[in-house]
């Protein structure tokens, strides 16, 4: 289990003692991470990806690259590479035009679009 302490709010009386607190944004971010982790195994089992499943590889891949510190450019084009038809199931590809991951960069937030992200 995975214990966090602080200050106590009003907020935080009201939760379990010892339960991680996430904001919306970082529960957002988890659930990203949590299907991206859930659509690698799948693939990786030879299963094609449905279209959550595969938007969440996409803005994972985006969301990680940023921490990694690759430039906007450098995600948006290999954003595009991720992915083939034969990776996701029938009809998906022309279900997603653009996939877009507000990520955090070195020198700020900057949101990154992928367009045609399955080729």
């Amino acid at each position: 289990m995975v214990t966090a302490t602080g200050p106590r709010t009003a907020r935080s009386e009201d939760c379990e003692v010892g339960a991680v607190q996430l904001t919306p944004h970082e529960q957002e971010r988890l659930l990203i991470h949590v299907a991206a982790d859930v659509a690698r195994r799948r693939r990786d089992r030879g299963l094609r990806l449905n279209h959550p499943e595969a938007v969440a590889l996409i803005t994972a891949h985006v969301l990680e690259g940023a921490r990694d510190g690759r430039t906007v450019a450098e995600l948006m084009a290999s954003g595009r590479r991720l992915l083939t038809r034969d990776d996701v199931m029938d009809g998906v590809a022309e279900m997603i035009h653009d996939v877009q991951a507000e990520a955090t960069f070195p020198d700020g937030t900057k949101l990154v679009t992928v367009h045609d992200p399955i080729v």
